[in-house]
């Protein structure tokens, strides 16, 4: 249809090259929210027949056309910014779906402030997390680069709001004196405490608002010094600091150090809980987890114990680290960035010696072991609009919440099995709605509930196991 010359109805200009492109009113119409309300409209584009792009090359434009007649078009790291900035501007949410999946396994220390920044001014809420999980995920690498410099204050406010980052904080402060110099335009060689009255009162009013970020009670006393003497420290913060350091300098005085610490509820006398998952890089996630688990000291008691990536990809490894362990909490990444997995009170056992189980018939020594407090959980799952949700043991069906004794998969939870891994724990199905709780709103023999959690076969990227 796109070449049936006859029954071009509309033109559509680039003002760059005046390349001109004849389309169809009714493509642009059932293919964009943007082109039918312009062509449903009584403005000049309309009566005119005609839209002249000041804003596009006509490359992209013809991309883009050619995606709107037949679904298809060529996406590359050099086309992509530019095609997602189109598609976004004039509502192809097709287009934005697409582009959006090309990203998601496209990440690089080069592009990931550029994607991120992309995502946040068209409101990508999936890309922006994804964009800041590969951050924390290549951090230390990361933030050696002169693409750290190009992160924006409400960037560095995001990263250093996490819980779970790989430096020491005052490795932290340093890079954010890096940074605000870098924005001040102030050169990097300058010693801090050489800096001219007008160079320091620009660097501390770049980094005011992210110093209150800095966790300064991890601060050795050494670094305590040399930070405050540098002077870069608003002095609401360094007062504290100073009276804190006379306290740290007296040994006797731990109950009079606690006491100002609680009188000072501040972030900056906060330790930084480092959170040891790969998966899971936002603390409010774990906050969730610890609601559900309903347990108030969650990340006190948290030991990591498997992790597919560290340990391989070998059911009787899984088994030999993480049975009899008590209190368990199973997470799983897929390679689709898809994260879900499960929690058990009783924990995974072994009564079998290792030789037994290597053997062949040991599967004849599995069973099913009751669990009333097992749930299986979804973070990020197939149906990218649902929030994060547990799926409790359904009432009746406690006593096969989880299966014992069965070494020749990883962790199986539910009789269905509703949520299992392989022997490789690189695989797994899901099979909801036997043991555990449907989704809301999804019916059992749907391709929704088949497909909820990764799909029914699921390929593994990470599984990380923690003790509770």
């Amino acid at each position: 249809m796109k070449n049936e010359e006859s029954y071009f109805d509309f033109e559509i200009i680039c003002e760059q090259d005046k390349t001109s492109f004849k389309t169809h009113k009714a493509i642009l119409s059932s293919r964009s929210q943007y082109f039918k309300s312009l062509l449903n409209s009584k403005m000049k584009e309309y009566q005119e027949n005609k839209l002249i792009l000041k804003d596009v090359p006509s490359s992209i434009l013809s991309s883009i056309l050619n995606y709107l007649y037949s679904g298809k078009i060529e996406i590359s790291l050099e086309n992509v910014v530019q095609i997602l900035m189109f598609s976004s501007k004039y509502l192809i949410d097709e287009l934005i779906e697409s582009v959006t999946d090309f990203l998601k396994y496209r990440f690089k220390i080069e592009n990931v402030v550029d994607i991120l920044k992309l995502s946040e001014s068209m409101n990508l809420t999936e890309l922006t997390d994804l964009s800041y999980e590969f951050i924390f995920r290549k951090f230390n690498e990361f933030v050696e680069t002169p693409f750290f410099l190009e992160l924006e204050e409400n960037h560095l406010n995001s990263i250093l709001s996490n819980e779970n980052i790989s430096k020491k904080e005052f490795e932290l402060f340093q890079l954010i004196i890096k940074w605000g110099k870098h924005k001040s335009n102030i050169n990097q060689e300058k010693e801090n405490q050489k800096l001219e009255k007008e160079e320091k009162e620009q660097l501390q009013n770049q980094i005011s608002n992210l110093i209150y970020k800095i966790r300064f009670i991890d601060f050795s006393k050494k670094e305590l010094k040399d930070i405050l003497k540098e002077d870069l420290i608003p002095n609401q913060i360094s007062q504290k600091l100073i009276q804190f350091q006379k306290l740290q300098n007296d040994r006797k005085n731990a109950k009079k150090r606690r006491e100002f610490i609680r009188k000072n509820n501040s972030i900056i006398f906060k330790p930084r809980f480092k959170l040891e998952s790969t998966i899971l890089q936002q603390r409010e996630y774990f906050k969730l987890l610890r609601k559900w688990i309903n347990d108030d000291k969650f990340f006190f008691k948290m030991k990591k114990g498997f992790s597919l990536q560290k340990e391989g990809n070998n059911c009787q490894i899984w088994h030999e680290i993480c049975d009899n362990k008590g209190k368990t909490l199973v997470l799983i990444k897929t390679k689709d960035n898809f994260i879900f997995g499960g929690y058990t009170s009783v924990g995974f056992k072994s009564s079998l010696p290792l030789m037994l189980k290597l053997s062949d018939d040991n599967h004849e020594q599995s069973f099913y072991i009751e669990d009333p407090k097992a749930f299986i959980f979804s973070i990020r799952n197939d149906k990218g609009d649902r929030k994060p949700e547990k799926l409790p043991i359904k009432k009746g069906k406690e006593s096969s919440a989880l299966l014992y004794n069965y070494f020749y998969h990883g962790p199986i939870f539910g009789g269905g099995a509703d949520l299992a891994l392989s022997d490789n724990i690189s695989s797994g199905y899901s099979n909801l709605g036997y043991s555990y709780q449907l989704p809301k709103g999804i019916d059992p023999d749907s391709f929704d509930n088949q497909h909820y959690l990764a799909g029914s076969f699921i390929e593994v990227d990470e599984v990380e196991t923690f003790f509770i």
